[in-house]
């Protein structure tokens, strides 16, 4: 019998073909090996969200977000000399001076503070070039730091920066967006509430709020939101479980609700506060974090975190408890990193002396 000859193309064409797959199977079998475990779905850039000390024994909140390249604040602070601790913070990572979203949940001092600043602290908004403002749509607010509030933002949009209201967010009117993707992987999520568009009697529930999505994994932030517009967030938003949830109004008894926790279950709760102190009510059981908000949170986690802690031995009237709180999201899951400690705060000296432990964590 004759040998079979092949011809040199087709042996070629079999050889490349054999490569082909060969680079496509071993490609299929890298992704599967590096895929998310946990049903996570993949996301290509990492999510920093920092809970800041304010450098003084004040409650407030200011909260630096870096998602890729962009640079976001929420709030500025309890009082006008907050910008200098933040700001010196926030340097550290943003280097290019620019915030691409600055966000001003309410009127209340213990937020705005730090963009109004004053003529020894500068504001947040003359301290960096601003892209784009949104904050909230009513107020009942008269106060001289609401004015000058208004009088740096307005400064801030005259030299370039764009201002929305969350309203206008929701509606997706005048060039403002529901869903901003501030990068690769992550959008920024304006929610609606009840009362960006209807009076309250109580400020705190005109709070911006919003919802930070990296794939499947969600990051909550609704101001101080009470129990009344936590109740409407629930109606009218197809909120998820999330992984992180800030607590609402600094750990007060009266946010962070169950109506909202059974929904949201969160993993991990941040409070910015100075815990344990009389700024607000000298019933040690309602200052901050209150017995009834950790009582509530207790249900779906212990993996709670505080910043700051009263001290009036310390001569600033604060030490850290917490620290500055990092939450970093990416591929390989979400892990928290404090500036002090990471010890849960069911784990501190503050809790144990002046908390009781509920039952949910006893165990």
């Amino acid at each position: 019998m004759a040998n079979k000859k092949f011809s040199p193309a087709l042996t070629f064409f079999c050889c490349l073909l054999a490569l082909i797959i060969g680079f496509i199977a071993a490609f299929a079998l890298y992704t599967y090996l590096k895929r998310p475990t946990g049903g996570d779905v993949y996301v290509s850039g990492d999510l920093q969200i920092h809970f800041m000390e304010l450098g003084n024994k004040y409650t407030g909140d200011s909260i630096y977000i870096k998602a890729g390249e962009t640079d976001i604040l929420i709030d500025a602070g309890s009082r006008t000399n907050s910008t200098d601790t933040t700001s010196a913070y926030i340097n550290e990572y943003c280097t290019d001076g620019v915030l691409e979203y600055v966000i001003a949940t309410h009127a209340d001092q213990d937020h705005i503070a730090g963009f109004a600043g004053s003529n020894s602290s500068p504001s947040m908004f003359e301290r960096y070039k601003i892209g784009t403002i949104i904050d909230f749509a009513l107020t009942n607010k008269d106060t001289e730091t609401y004015r000058t509030y208004v009088e740096k933002r307005d400064a801030a949009v005259a030299a370039g920066a764009v201002h929305y209201t969350a309203l206008q967010c929701w509606n997706q009117t005048d060039g403002a967006q529901r869903v901003y993707e501030v990068s690769d992987g992550v959008e920024m999520e304006i929610l609606y509430n009840y009362y960006y568009e209807n009076e309250s009697k109580d400020e705190n529930n005109y709070s911006v709020c919003l919802m930070f999505n990296q794939g499947d994994k969600h990051f909550l932030f609704t101001g101080d939101l009470e129990e009344d517009g936590e109740e409407q967030l629930v109606v009218h938003n197809q909120l998820p479980k999330v992984e992180l949830f800030k607590a609402g109004h600094h750990g007060s008894k009266t946010s962070s609700n169950d109506c909202l926790l059974e929904v949201i279950q969160p993993q991990i709760v941040c409070v910015c506060c100075c815990a344990g102190t009389d700024e607000y009510t000298d019933a040690k059981e309602n200052q901050f974090p209150t017995q009834a908000m950790i009582d509530r949170v207790s249900v779906y986690t212990d993996r709670v975190y505080v910043t700051s802690l009263g001290d009036e031995s310390a001569e600033s009237g604060y030490v850290s408890m917490n620290g500055n709180i990092v939450v970093t999201s990416n591929r390989q899951g979400v892990e928290v990193n404090c500036s002090n400690n990471n010890t849960l705060l069911k784990d501190t000296a503050w809790f144990i002396e002046n908390r009781k432990m509920p039952s949910a964590w006893a165990s």
